[in-house]
């Protein structure tokens, strides 16, 4: 089950921070103005930042287990409609419906783990272990992100020291 927390922890974060690699594209093909090509990002981090309170306790009031599945089940069509999508309005649309399952996901994943693993070191464990499904997603989109003030890809920096 822990691999599960991981991956739906992975999906939520990197999708926060990916879109930013196909920001260009997005605006070709889906004619964003310059001014609301944002919103692609903040629609999502908006969604999933207001509901993040209410994610948790939906997971509270209907269970965590069948929270956290809707969580999912909701993320994953949105993601699927997102990557369909044939005009703005619609994009940003599903990135709204994504936010909203990210927000019931994230709390009720650190909740699950906080109740289903009862010693402290089996806690202590669980959460290193789900922390690191976070950790390449969120650096996946921070590697990603200086090409776009580049306008293109921005090769790494080496780690060789000039001669």
């Amino acid at each position: 089950m822990l691999v599960v927390f991981a991956i739906a922890q992975l999906m939520v974060i990197l999708d926060a921070t990916i879109v930013n690699v196909a920001l260009p594209s997005m605006q070709t093909s889906l004619g964003f103005s310059t001014e609301n090509l944002s919103w692609v990002v903040n629609a999502y981090t908006l969604a999933f930042g207001g509901l993040l309170l209410l994610g948790g306790r939906v997971g509270d009031l209907l269970g965590r287990r069948p929270a956290f599945i809707g969580g999912i089940l909701l993320f994953t069509p949105g993601s699927l409609l997102g990557g369909l999508a044939q005009n703005s309005g619609w994009l940003l649309g599903t990135r709204v419906v994504q936010g909203t399952g990210a927000a019931i996901v994230v709390p009720t994943v650190l909740s699950l783990i906080a109740t289903g693993f009862p010693t402290e070191r089996e806690h202590n464990r669980t959460f290193e272990d789900a922390a690191a499904g976070i950790m390449p997603g969120a650096d996946a989109g921070a590697e990603a992100e200086p090409g776009l003030a580049a306008d293109g890809p921005v090769p790494a920096p080496s780690a060789e020291k000039p001669e």
